[in-house]
C-alpha cells in the first residue's frame, strides 16, 4: 500500500512522496508520461527506469564525476532533439547523482521544466530527492553551482533496496543518523534500537519503509518552512562541512554517506570542544555510526590544512567564516560561525 508525506509549498507548488511498490507507483506515472518527456538513468539504475515503465533513458556512467556541466548540457541537447517543451518532464531515475543532474537539467532548459525524482539509492530516497537542491560539481568544490528547482513529484520504491550493495545501503543510513541526531531524539533512539537490523544482509522491508518515510516527513517539515536555505533548512547540513571537503580530496573513493558520517563525528568533537554537548552524547553518534558499520576517522592521508581550504569555501559560510553546524543537544542544532580556525583544525587533527 502506497503512503504518502506532502510537502507543502507557497505558491501553490505542494508535492507528493510516495513510497511503496512499483506497481502501485508506475499509476502515479501517468499523469507525467502523457506529456513529452525524457528519463535519465545510469547504467546501474536503467533497470529501475524500465521496470517503473519508462523506455529509452539517456544512460550515463555511474559516480560523481558524471555530474558535471558538460552533462547537464547534454541532457539539453538531448531533450531539445527530442523535442521537448516548457510542459514536458525530466524523469530522473537513479540515485543522488543522477537525481542533481537531472534535476539541474530540468532547471535550467527552457529556464525551467517539471522533473519528477525516482530515487533508487537509500541516500536519495531518504534525502537527495526531496527539497528541489540540484547541483553540479565544479573543480573547487562539490554542488557549488546549483538551482533551487522542485519537483513534480517524487515516487519512492523500497524494493530497489533488495538489489542495492551493502556500502551503498548503509552509505545511506548516514543521512538516517543525521535527522535524528540533529532533530529527532525518539528517532534516533529508535535507529539505536534497531541498528542490528539495519545492516542485515536481506533488508526488512517494513523497516525501511518506516525510516525512510520518517526521514521525509522531517525534511518535508523543514523545506515548508526554509524553502531556499536561508534560516532552518541550513540544519539539514550537519555534519556536510567537513564531510563535503573529505569526500572531496578522497577524489570520491569516499562515498557520500561516508563522508557524512566523518563529517558528524567531527562536528560532535568540535561542539564538545566548545562545551555545546557533553563527550558522552558524541560518544553515543558515534557508536552507532560504528555499530551499523560508517567510519568516523579521517584518512591519514589528508592534510587538515586541505580540509580547512575547502571547507573555506562552503556555501553556508559568510564574511571569511566558516558556519558549522553543530548540536547544542540530542535532537538540536545551530549554526555557529568560526573566524579562527584553529579548532577547526584541531578536530581534523584529532580525528586522523
Amino acid at each position: 500500500m502506497l503512503k504518502n508525506v506532502k510537502v507543502p509549498l507557497s505558491g501553490g507548488r505542494n508535492y507528493d512522496i510516495w513510497i511503496g511498490p512499483v506497481r502501485e507507483l508506475k499509476e502515479k506515472l501517468v499523469p507525467f508520461t502523457a506529456s513529452t518527456f525524457i528519463t535519465v538513468a545510469d547504467t546501474n539504475t536503467a533497470g529501475a527506469a524500465a521496470a517503473m515503465g519508462l523506455p529509452e533513458p539517456v544512460i550515463l556512467p555511474p559516480g560523481e564525476s558524471t555530474k558535471d556541466f558538460a552533462a547537464a548540457a547534454m541532457l539539453c541537447g538531448e531533450a531539445a532533439r527530442r523535442g521537448l517543451d516548457r510542459h514536458s518532464v525530466f524523469f530522473a531515475a537513479g540515485g543522488g547523482v543522477i537525481g542533481d543532474l537531472a534535476g539541474f537539467a530540468a532547471a535550467i532548459y527552457m529556464r525551467g521544466v517539471r522533473v519528477v525524482q525516482i530515487p533508487t539509492s537509500l541516500l536519495a530516497m531518504v534525502d537527495s530527492s526531496v527539497g528541489g537542491k540540484t547541483a553540479v560539481d565544479i573543480p573547487e568544490g562539490k554542488n557549488l553551482a546549483g538551482a533551487f528547482h522542485q519537483p513534480s513529484a517524487v515516487l519512492i520504491a523500497p524494493e530497489f533496496l533488495q538489489t542495492l550493495p551493502i556500502r551503498e545501503r548503509i552509505g545511506g543510513l548516514a543521512e538516517v543518523v543525521k535527522y535524528g541526531f540533529a532533530l529527532d531524539q525518539d528517532f534516533f533512539a529508535f535507529l539505536e534500537d534497531h541498528a542490528g537490523d539495519l545492516t542485515a544482509p536481506s533488508p526488512d522491508p517494513e523497516l525501511f519503509r518506516t525510516i525512510i518515510r520518517r526521514s521525509c516527513e522531517i525534511k518535508a517539515e523543514i523545506v515548508a518552512a526554509d524553502e531556499h536555505e536561508s534560516g532552518i533548512r541550513k540544519y539539514l547540513n550537519y555534519g556536510h562541512t567537513y564531510g563535503h571537503a573529505v569526500e572531496l580530496i578522497s577524489n570520491f573513493t569516499l562515498s557520500h554517506g561516508e563522508a557524512v558520517a566523518i563529517g558528524m563525528t567531527a562536528a560532535a568533537r568540535l561542539a564538545v570542544r566548545c562545551g555545546r554537548i557533553s563527550p558522552q552524547l558524541a560518544e553515543r553518534q558515534e557508536t552507532l555510526l560504528r555499530n551499523i558499520g560508517l567510519p568516523c576517522r579521517i584518512p591519514k592521508t589528508m592534510p587538515s590544512k586541505r580540509i580547512l581550504e575547502i571547507m573555506a569555501r562552503d556555501k553556508k559560510n559568510e564574511s571569511g567564516a566558516v558556519t558549522m553546524v553543530l548540536p547544542s543537544g540530542l535532537g538540536r542544532v545551530e549554526c555557529v560561525k568560526f573566524r579562527d580556525h584553529a579548532g577547526l583544525e584541531a578536530v581534523a587533527e584529532e580525528l586522523r
